[in-house]
């Protein structure tokens, strides 16, 4: 009779061990009940192979049996945060160069702080952003001004009807060489690092979708040959909301890409004289780089390795599913004026979006709260309003304002588990 011991009774198998073991106990069980069998070295050489997981395992359930899975993190990719002094410093540094960049922006912006605590977050979490607002509010200036504060290679992109995909991806040209004509690829301006996208809404859809690829597997491709974008890659793009005419509203799935939008308003009594005071006055203070690519991809990975506990990310579920009408966790509101409702990705960037605000409070851990600062942004743009909500002039905001009131941070049934 063989007997593996895992541990004291009850004691959980984590998920990412359990399929070695069962293989293992499979594999031994075919063994033993083979007619034939074989040879008595490789049930020695198996057994030897089990004992490192079945040896940790047991040892994992014996400290925490309910919590085994945070020993296994770094197996699964996702690297554990650091001891507790360790930790604090690296929040410290992380809100350290955030307020740096901050404060380089505001040399140039005034005012609309929302907006950019919103394209930072969008900047650390690794997201794109979509700012909407009238002309002469200070869109185009406010992501140039963080592209200055950043080293990273800049490109624009002023978007018009007649604009085709090529002009934004790149396109083969014919080139004299000593040995005769070649063909090479140039770059469009899409390959930067940070780009910013303005008026999107002026080109065609065609022209749009070149964006598509780009911004979802920071890639290229162009004649068959996939070119990949340099690290990080953030489209910043701007759109006007209230001319309509000869402009194309961005596709669903090209909204869905957005981490973030933001609505930008207007400015303050005490805003618009510092303005004049700073753009009359002929005294500009130029934005000046502060941080680099490697820094941004530095705290990009601490992001995600905030932790977030299971009940935190199960509330950040439930506001998902409550945009899909009809469907378990939905609002009154949302049945009576969505069409449709946000998808996985909506969570995805809640997740990231609160990771992000945690550190900012200079915590390691993401609280509700964090998931409820950034739903808006993160949700606005996802969901789809019915004729019924654009006939009572009712908007996405009030709808997902409305969500972020009525579902509760604690289930019941989540906590019963």
């Amino acid at each position: 009779m063989v007997t593996l011991n895992f541990g004291r009774p009850g004691s959980h198998v984590p998920t990412r061990v359990r399929p070695t073991v069962t293989h293992s106990l499979r594999s031994l069980t075919a063994f033993l009940r083979s007619p034939t069998g074989r040879a008595r070295s490789d049930l020695a050489e198996m057994i030897v192979a089990w004992q490192p997981a079945i040896r940790d395992l047991a040892t994992n359930s014996a400290k925490d049996p309910r919590k085994p899975r945070a020993a296994y993190d770094a197996h699964a990719g996702e690297k554990p945060m650091a001891d507790p002094q360790q930790t604090e410093a690296l929040i410290a540094t992380f809100r350290a160069d955030h307020d740096r960049v901050k404060k380089e922006v505001q040399k140039a912006v005034v005012g609309h702080e929302e907006i950019i605590d919103g394209i930072l977050v969008c900047l650390f979490a690794g997201g794109h952003a979509l700012l909407e607002g009238v002309p002469g509010l200070g869109k185009t200036l406010l992501i140039r001004s963080l592209a200055q504060a950043l080293q990273l290679k800049f490109g624009r992109i002023q978007f018009t009807p007649d604009l085709m995909p090529a002009d934004v991806t790149g396109t083969t040209i014919v080139v004299e060489t000593p040995s005769g004509r070649d063909f090479q690829f140039r770059k469009g301006p899409l390959f930067a690092q940070i780009v910013l996208a303005d008026e999107i809404n002026r080109a065609t859809p065609k022209t749009q979708s070149a964006m598509l690829e780009a911004m979802q597997e920071r890639s290229v491709t162009v004649g068959g040959t996939t070119h990949q974008l340099d690290k990080p890659f953030f489209v910043m793009a701007t759109q006007n909301p209230i001319e309509q005419e000869g402009t194309y509203p961005l596709p669903e799935a090209q909204l869905d890409r957005f981490f973030f939008k933001l609505e930008v308003g207007y400015s303050t009594r005490a805003d618009l004289r510092e303005i004049l005071a700073r753009t009359t006055a002929g005294t500009i203070d130029e934005p000046q780089k502060v941080i680099d690519a490697e820094t941004i991809i530095r705290h990009q990975k601490l992001v995600r390795a905030v932790r977030i506990s299971d009940a935190v990310q199960d509330y950040a579920v439930r506001v998902v599913l409550a945009t899909h009408p009809r469907g378990q966790f939905a609002t009154p509101l949302v049945n009576q004026f969505l069409r449709f409702g946000a998808s996985p990705r909506a969570a995805q960037t809640m997740v990231l979006g609160a990771k992000v605000k945690a550190l900012l409070a200079g915590r390691a851990t993401v609280a509700a709260e964090d998931i409820k600062a950034v739903a808006l942004p993160a949700l606005r743009h996802r969901v789809l309003l019915n004729f019924e909500a654009e006939a009572e002039g009712r908007g996405a905001d009030e709808i997902v304002t409305n969500i972020v009131e009525t579902v509760p941070t604690a289930a019941a049934d989540f906590a019963s588990r």
